[in-house]
């Protein structure tokens, strides 16, 4: 009668490497890809699938972390924008609020929050999402300094202000603004934001702020 054959495993075969689970590693790889998919193709032709790809992780894991391609585009591009709060002497807000606007948007170009809110105008309610988030950045960040009554009338003519300069500097690149300087557009921003932030407004009504 044969013996019955029981296979034993090698046990000098190479284990198979384990899959590291790293939520904070694959977050970050996940927004990296992001800045760049959106930043070359816009928000309405980047895809989660293209993201995953260059993230080197899965389409179903990207969805975990952010569920929509909208949360997605609006974390990726405001994901390095976390600003210390300003602790300064007021008459020093405007040149900080300046020089962080232009520092920014040089180094990052088309992944810059500014440049994806008029590149993802066309998507109403993603620019929308973009918009209201850029603005609690700032009012967090920089206007907490400021004691006014009418502190979000001036926060959203501050967002005005820099979403114009972006479009002329960055989006048409065209004129003068185009052709400054960063230190020179800085200065001359800084004097535009002193007025929008520091100067007293008096209404048709005579009201004062």
């Amino acid at each position: 009668m044969r013996s019955s054959e029981v296979s034993v495993p090698d046990s000098g075969a190479p284990a198979k490497p384990k899959r590291v689970r790293n939520p904070e590693l694959h977050r970050a790889a996940i927004l990296e890809a992001a800045r760049s998919v959106f930043g070359e193709q816009g928000y309405a032709n980047g895809t989660i699938r293209e993201i995953a790809r260059r993230a080197g992780v899965t389409h179903g894991l990207v969805v975990r972390h952010f569920e929509t391609k909208e949360r997605l585009f609006v974390t990726a591009l405001l994901a390095r924008r976390d600003e210390q709060r300003y602790s300064g002497a007021i008459a020093d807000l405007p040149e900080r609020v300046a020089r962080s606007y232009v520092e920014n948007i040089e180094a990052d170009g088309p992944s810059d929050p500014f440049v994806a809110l008029i590149r993802s105008a066309g998507d109403t309610q993603v620019a929308k999402e973009l918009l209201h988030a850029m603005r609690r950045e700032p009012a967090e960040a920089f206007l907490g300094v400021l004691n006014v009554p009418d502190l979000e009338h001036r926060a959203d003519m501050l967002g005005a202000l820099l979403i114009g300069v972006t479009f002329s500097r960055y989006i048409l690149a065209d004129g003068k603004l185009a052709a400054m300087s960063p230190e020179a557009l800085i200065a001359y921003l800084t004097m535009a934001v002193r007025s929008i932030l520091l100067d007293s407004v008096e209404c048709s009504d005579g009201e004062q702020n």
